[in-house]
């Protein structure tokens, strides 16, 4: 998000002129201003559409007169002209020649022949012709022909020869006309024949202008929509009061700052923001997506980049958004093997118009490459209060049963889904409302938001997916030995469900409520691995060989062991280092450490696991009984949830943490601080100067 602060009042009254009508034009305009909108009426096609024919105007009479030429010489040749009838060359030798009619015959372009009658004896009405192969054997079939009927000496028909245009020279270079004047009309109308008058020079130069669009009151998404990210929302505030009142600021000797990054993964709601300071901010918006400066064409990202400055500096004040940057804002020279690259040019210039603005424009950006922009703001998947908040946002329009409270339910919902993001709390609403409705509820109760975090968690069920009994009988082992290891592991996270019922990609899935906790001790991290390796271990006990199903528990496994030894530094031979970690397809061309602690750190993490999966079997071995009832209760009711383990197992010998109540416990309130601080009151208000001024005595004189 970069912004443009006001322009000194000289300035502004220019802007003002020039910019206006882009600031209030809504997302079609491209910031032309009156003057640009002057020159578009000024066109002869405009005003053509307007139903006013522009007469005196040079480019339209010369396109006016190029189509009645083009459309005077088709018509002449094509529907005017006589064009005679076709025979066949038996038909003129037995209808026209053996009867003495013909005067004489003519040759047109060596193509084809025109047969002239004599005076008084013409058969029918106009003339006729055929076509011939060529010269040469045409006048070898006359001189048979003639021999035949007995025509001899200076009764023969005499040949001539001549030439016509008859269109079809114009015929073969229509294309050719076509595409140049396809080409010159593109060069002056701009891309698909509309351009973009007032904008540069148009047509195929009009590749480098910004794809930008320049938004007012176009968006209905609010501050209030908006929950979960109470940090980050109150930095956007803040910008859009640097821009209504920037004195508030610069009486304090404070420098406004240029932008902010809103960085996280995927549905933490950066882009929500920018929608919702959108429709808060009483200015100018400029949105455009990263993407659109990298294009086929070399030298097209630095321009549109420029263009787009250009565009922003004619509306300020404004707030510019960029959305997805990070397409032209990677690491400087990672993965360039060979000269500069379109992306890193761009980036370059996108690092000039923020740093090179001009006294009156303070501009910054960032980017993941680390512009030098002063406010950043991470946006991670939000704590247990702000995923309260965040249902409280969503269950507003859905239609609950009459004894739900919505600030209950959402607190509740919050407790059963640690690690959503605002997009998976999102969809868990709303697959809640279509359950509901694919079962003719009259409205949504408990169970339908519980059946949609099974499906948000771990996809469509697959009802008609079937498995043979002895798969089964697996499954139901393999999901028995993590739910039996998890509930006598001290450390492993509460269940609440277990099923064996196909879903996504699995064919059986245990839920767990996993702690909302940022710290973990080497033993925690142990009794995970030990429950994660529950499944492989239960297979190898009950039914004395192993399956392909505890494929991603061991992906789980073996990337926790190297974390614990690489990045966390907690093994004693390899010690207190940290290394990172490669990330999912990315190169690594030389690791950060030698051969050597290479194979010390494979061989610890073999080491690791392996104690990890013997204190799992020996587990299991010492409660058998127990994984055995859970499995077959399995097998009968293929679901159970928390209240059936205890029946089985008793209950859990660990206190855990289940409710929403418990889990704030300590943690300053129930529910999330959204109080403003004193200076954003009214941040979305101008002030008037007179009455900041006022405040400022009356507290000085206090």
């Amino acid at each position: 998000v970069v912004f443009l602060e006001s322009k000194p009042a000289s300035a502004q009254k220019s802007a003002g002129k020039m910019g206006g009508g882009g600031a209030s034009g809504g997302g079609g305009s491209s910031g032309g201003g009156k003057r640009g909108g002057r020159k578009e009426d000024s066109h002869w096609y405009s005003r053509l559409q307007k139903g006013d024919i522009p007469w005196d105007d040079k480019e339209f009479r010369l396109y006016l007169l190029s189509c009645v030429a083009f459309w005077t010489t088709i018509t002449y040749y094509f529907f005017l002209r006589d064009g005679g009838r076709e025979v066949t060359w038996k038909d003129f030798v037995n209808n026209y020649l053996s009867k003495g009619v013909v005067d004489r015959l003519e040759v047109v372009n060596k193509r084809y022949v025109k047969v002239v009658f004599a005076p008084g004896k013409t058969p029918v009405d106009g003339y006729v012709w055929f076509n011939i192969g060529s010269v040469d054997t045409f006048e070898r079939n006359l001189e048979t022909a003639q021999y035949e009927f007995g025509i001899e000496g200076e009764n023969r028909l005499p040949v001539v020869y001549s030439t016509e245009s008859d269109g079809t020279f114009l015929l073969s270079m229509l294309p050719t006309v076509l595409i140049i004047g396809f080409l010159l009309f593109m060069l002056r109308r701009g891309p698909a024949g509309t351009g973009r008058p007032g904008r540069g020079m148009g047509g195929l130069f009009s590749v480098s202008e910004t794809t930008a669009k320049i938004l007012k009151d176009e968006i209905d998404v609010k501050f209030k929509d908006v929950a979960g990210c109470e940090e980050a929302k109150l930095e956007i505030m803040e910008f859009v009061n640097f821009l209504k009142n920037p004195k508030q600021y610069q009486d304090l000797g404070a420098k406004i700052p240029k932008g902010a990054i809103l960085t996280g993964p995927p549905g933490t709601g950066k882009t929500l923001l920018a929608k919702a300071t959108a429709g808060e901010a009483n200015v100018p918006f400029i949105t455009v997506n990263g993407s659109e400066f990298l294009e086929m064409f070399v030298g097209v990202g630095p321009a549109r980049v420029r263009d787009l400055f250009v565009m922003a500096r004619k509306n300020a004040p404004c707030i510019l958004f960029i959305d997805e940057i990070d397409a032209v804002g990677r690491k400087r020279g990672r993965g360039n093997f060979g000269g500069q690259s379109e992306q890193e040019n761009t980036l370059n210039q996108l690092l000039v118009e923020m740093d090179g603005g001009s006294s009156s424009c303070q501009l910054s950006a960032a980017n993941s490459a680390g512009l030098n922009t002063n406010r950043f703001s991470a946006l991670g998947p939000p704590d247990i209060k702000g995923r309260a908040s965040i249902f409280k946002v969503h269950l507003r329009p859905l239609k609950l049963a009459t004894d739900m409270d919505k600030d209950a339910l959402a607190r509740k919902m919050a407790a059963l889904t640690p690690g959503f993001s605002g997009a998976d709390i999102a969809n868990v609403c709303n697959e809640a409302a279509l359950i509901a409705a694919r079962h003719l509820s009259n409205n949504i109760n408990q169970k339908h938001f519980e059946q949609a975090i099974e499906r948000v968690i771990g996809g469509l069920e697959k009802k008609t997916q079937v498995l043979q009994p002895e798969e089964k009988k697996t499954v139901a082992y393999h999901e028995a030995g993590h739910a039996v290891a998890g509930w006598f592991l001290e450390h492993a996270d509460p269940l609440l469900k277990v099923s064996i019922i196909p879903r996504g990609k699995g064919l059986g899935y245990a839920q767990y409520l996993p702690r909302e906790q940022y710290l973990y001790t080497k033993e925690q991290l142990l009794d995970r691995m030990c429950m994660t390796l529950g499944g492989r271990v239960s297979e190898e006990i009950f039914f004395g060989r192993i399956t392909t199903g505890a494929q991603d528990d061991l992906r789980k496994v073996t990337q926790s062991a190297y974390a614990q030894i690489v990045q966390f530094g907690m093994n004693q031979k390899v010690g207190q280092v940290s290394f990172d970690l490669p990330r999912q397809g990315e190169m690594v061309l030389e690791k950060p450490y030698s051969e050597a602690t290479a194979r010390l750190i494979d061989t610890e993490v073999r080491i690791l696991i392996s104690e990890a999966y013997e204190r799992t079997k020996q587990l299991l071995q010492d409660k058998k009984g127990e994984v055995e009832m859970v499995a077959q209760r399995l097998l009968e009711k293929e679901v159970l949830d928390k209240n059936d383990m205890v029946e089985l197992l008793g209950k859990r010998p660990f206190t855990e943490k289940s409710t929403y109540e418990e889990f704030v416990e300590g943690t300053g309130g129930e529910d999330e601080d959204t109080t403003l601080p004193e200076g954003l009151k009214d941040w979305n208000q101008e002030r008037k100067e007179h009455l900041y001024l006022c405040s400022q005595m009356i507290e000085l004189m206090c």
